[in-house]
This record gives C-alpha cells, sequence and structure tokens, in this order.
C-alpha cells in the first residue's frame, strides 16, 4: 500500500516509522510524522532526481523487485513525543560503540542527540559538573562557538556538517594576523568545550564547494587533528562569553587581547 484512508491518518495522529530493506530485514531509516508521510520518500525516490543514501537504496531495492517495508513504531503521539521518540532511536541505532556499521541512512542525528543522547556516566558528570577551564602558558585559544552547529538536527545550510571536525575548523570570520598564532581551536556549545583541535595550518576561501555560497570576504579553515585526551575537553568557558551576535573570542595566560 501507498497511503493510508482519511480514518487511519485520524487515528494515527503523530507517529514515528522505519523504512526497512526487505531483501535483509535491516532498517534503514527512522522518521516521524502525520498522515502519509511515511510512504512520502518512495515516491521522493521514483519522482526526484535527487540523490541521497535514502533515496538511492530505496530505488536499488525496487530495481530489484522487491518493495520497502514501513512499520509504524508508535502512533497517537503529540509532535513533542513523536520528535523524542525518533531521536532515541536514532541515537541508538548510530550509538558507534553499539554498532559496528552504519545502520541509518538518515542525513541528521536524533533532535538534541549531543547534549541530551547516548553518554558514558562519565560523559554525564563532565557535562554536569564542568570544571572551569586553566589555559597553559604560552598556549593562545581561539574559542568559536558551535551553537549554530553542533545540534545536527538544528544545523541548515553551512552549518550542517558531516563531522565535528568540520563544524570546529571553519569557516570563521578573522584577520590574517591572528590565524597563524592560534594553537588550538576549542568549539564551545552552550559554554562547554565540545571539540579541541590542535592547528598544524590554515588556509583561506571565500567559497562553501559543498553548499556553494560565496562569502563577502576571506575566511579561514584550519587543518590539524581533534585531541580526544585534551585538558581543555568539556572545561567551562563561560567567564569568556562570545560578544553579542559573535563567535570567536581569544583567549590566553596572558591575556585576551593577544
Amino acid at each position: 500500500m501507498n497511503k493510508f484512508s482519511d480514518k487511519t491518518v485520524k487515528e494515527l495522529c503523530f507517529y514515528v516509522y522505519s523504512l526497512v530493506d526487505p531483501r535483509n530485514s535491516k532498517i534503514f531509516y527512522i522518521g516521524k510524522g502525520s498522515g502519509n508521510r511515511v510512504f512520502q520518500h518512495c515516491e521522493a525516490a521514483l519522482l526526484e532526481n535527487k540523490e541521497s543514501l535514502k533515496l538511492n537504496l530505496i530505488r536499488d531495492i525496487i530495481a530489484s523487485g522487491a518493495k520497502v517495508e514501513h512499520y509504524i513504531l508508535r502512533h497517537k503521539l503529540s509532535e513533542k513525543e513523536a520528535l523524542q521518540i525518533e531521536s532515541i532511536l536514532i541515537d541508538f541505532l548510530t550509538y558507534p560503540k553499539f554498532n559496528t556499521e552504519q545502520v541509518l541512512t538518515n542525513i541528521v542525528s536524533g533532535h538534541h542527540q549531543w547534549d541530551e543522547g547516548i553518554k558514558t556516566v562519565e560523559e554525564i558528570s563532565e557535562i554536569y559538573d564542568c570544571e572551569k577551564i586553566k589555559v597553559k602558558s604560552h598556549e593562545h585559544l581561539m574559542l568559536v562557538s558551535l551553537n549554530r552547529s553542533f545540534d545536527d538536527a538544528k544545523a541548515h545550510d553551512i552549518y550542517q556538517r558531516i563531522n565535528i571536525y568540520e563544524k570546529t575548523r571553519k569557516y570563521w570570520s578573522i584577520a590574517k594576523s591572528r590565524a597563524a598564532k592560534v594553537d588550538y581551536v576549542l568549539g564551545v556549545y552552550h559554554g562547554i568545550v565540545r571539540s579541541v583541535l590542535k592547528v598544524d595550518n590554515y588556509e583561506w576561501t571565500i567559497y562553501d564547494e559543498e553548499k556553494k555560497v560565496c562569502f563577502n570576504k576571506e575566511r579561514c579553515c584550519f587543518h590539524g587533528i581533534l585531541i580526544a585526551d585534551s585538558p581543555y575537553l568539556n572545561k567551562d568557558v563561560s567567564d569568556y562569553p562570545f560578544g553579542s551576535g559573535g563567535a570567536i573570542r581569544y583567549i590566553s595566560i596572558e591575556g585576551n587581547d593577544w
């Protein structure tokens, strides 16, 4: 079937659904919606030329002579309840320590995955009992706000990026004299350091190739490695707030204005 009756639509309210590949019985997509939303992905795969992991897999299933299986996981929900359940399921099915392979074709992570999603007990403690940051001598830190890119479910346009490395390293509107001085770029989300990039080098660009966006002036893209055990990670930087509408802050032990 490819459509619910009006009576069924009325009874369903909001719901959470999954799409399943019948050739291996694997869930490949989790979504939420109302009405006939669950069927619209197959329609899009047949009627649109857009490319994505999800749509390409649907086309492959159809080309093989099989049909995508649709499952309603929970229904009679409010939109808020559906959003939360969708997020939990996406988080659970994509958490790397639970899954050895990519299970889903969802483009974005679950809503609030990064701040409210699956965490070890140690990570939970670090999130809510964060120590104030202590800057090491002679290290120059550049704080960058990830408030518009960190949560995949809320990120749009140039702020929607594939991983935390890409979110942290670009595209920053800074003076060229500053770039050479930066030792670490610290990605900050709601006052807490969520990523630490040790800078190896940097470059300037006026164009985002992926999003096809042209900036009004050159922006800096840093290159380096993420430091998973950095003493700056998960530290409170609320003593160094960003200015109104700002996304960058410089700090060092010698003073903020280096």
